[in-house]
């Protein structure tokens, strides 16, 4: 499945979705972010299961708020509409689908 560029305009349709959501909040200066990229683009190919979203903290800062992201990069996971599981940091795949499986 390929990535979602989230926005506040097309949040809610996202989640509103019955699939499990992994957002990853990044900013294309960070460096870890540039790190973890190419993973979360692997797993978005590999899981048609779930939505994979990613969030421009630069572009998109209102929905980092609420989201409560103060450190980047930070992965999400939502489930029903409801935060199930959240880290900050790159992080290796194997954690990141731990993450989806919690």
């Amino acid at each position: 499945m390929s990535i979602h560029k989230i926005s506040k305009n097309n949040f809610e349709a996202v989640k509103n979705s019955n699939k499990t959501i992994l957002l990853d909040f990044y900013a294309d200066w960070c460096g870890p972010c540039r790190m973890l990229s190419p993973v979360i683009d692997e797993i978005a190919k590999e899981r048609e299961d779930i939505i994979v979203g990613k969030v421009n903290v630069d572009h998109e800062q209102e929905l980092a708020g609420e989201f409560g992201v103060f450190s980047i990069p930070t992965l999400v996971v939502i489930k029903d509409g409801q935060i199930v599981n959240q880290a900050t940091g790159a992080r290796p795949k194997a954690q990141i689908l731990a993450m989806l499986e919690a």
